[in-house]
């Protein structure tokens, strides 16, 4: 049978990789939180959840400080633990050169991708320091861009480069306590954002091509590996991509 003891939270839970991975925890017989600004979308995505486990919508901007923690709050208050956090919430911006990208924009992306992680990863740290039995793992989507720039990406690949040092820190602090720090790096899932690849996008040639991509679902199949392992054992980088997009050959 499921343990579905077991709870877990995912950001950006309303649509595209967060929205099919939560739905996929909960099918495993996770008690799942799906977080994310917008309620609508959290409800739509939960809704598609088929059980065993449990699906919880809960609407959360993390990158204000004092909604994370009433989050993390209400978490430990009516679950009284947390075993997973999927730190997945995140933005990108329009390419361009980096002289063409506005202050604001670099500040927003910074904002979510960067900060909104630190908050939740900080208060899941806290929670599962102190709750007993002691431990947890954070998965952080790091995405390809953690490697290796697209064209024109300075405000999401500076960001994602960040997450790189925020996982292995984590991985590293996380070691007295029970908790395992991960990072899922994802190239070309076909979602909304990655819809774009199936018409062409800039290379670093100056060319425009169409990448190939892969079904959403095998990201939720490796974050589910990810997740299911005792806390003895850690995946400490993943790369999950479609295997004909370029990366290895990105430049």
């Amino acid at each position: 049978m499921p343990d579905t003891t077991k709870i877990a939270i995912v950001t950006g839970a309303g649509t595209g990789i967060g929205a099919a991975c939560a739905v996929a925890l909960v099918e495993a017989g996770w008690t799942t939180v799906f977080v994310g600004r917008r309620m609508d979308k959290l409800e739509e995505a939960a809704a598609a959840a088929r059980g065993p486990g449990k699906a919880v919508p809960i609407a959360c901007d993390v990158t204000n400080p004092e909604q994370v923690e009433l989050l993390f709050q209400r978490v430990e208050r009516e679950y009284g633990r947390l075993d997973l956090l999927f730190n997945n919430a995140g933005m990108s911006a329009k390419g361009a050169p980096i002289d063409e990208i506005p202050v604001e924009v670099w500040k927003q992306v910074v904002d979510v991708n960067v900060t909104g992680s630190y908050l939740c990863a900080r208060a899941a740290f806290g929670l599962m320091r102190r709750q007993k039995p002691q431990g947890g793992r954070i998965i952080n989507n790091g995405s390809i861009s953690a490697h290796a720039p697209r064209p024109g990406s300075a405000p999401y690949t500076t960001t994602k480069h960040a997450i790189t040092g925020l996982t292995r820190t984590l991985a590293l602090d996380g070691r007295p306590f029970d908790i395992a720090c991960g990072q899922i790096d994802i190239g070309n899932a076909l979602t909304e954002m990655a819809a774009p690849m199936t018409k062409g996008v800039p290379q670093a040639d100056g060319s425009i091509k169409v990448e190939a991509t892969m079904d959403v679902q095998r990201v939720a199949d490796a974050l589910l590996h990810m997740a299911g392992l005792p806390l003895d054992t850690n995946i400490l980088f993943m790369t999950v991509m479609a295997t004909k997009m370029p990366f290895v050959g990105r430049g």
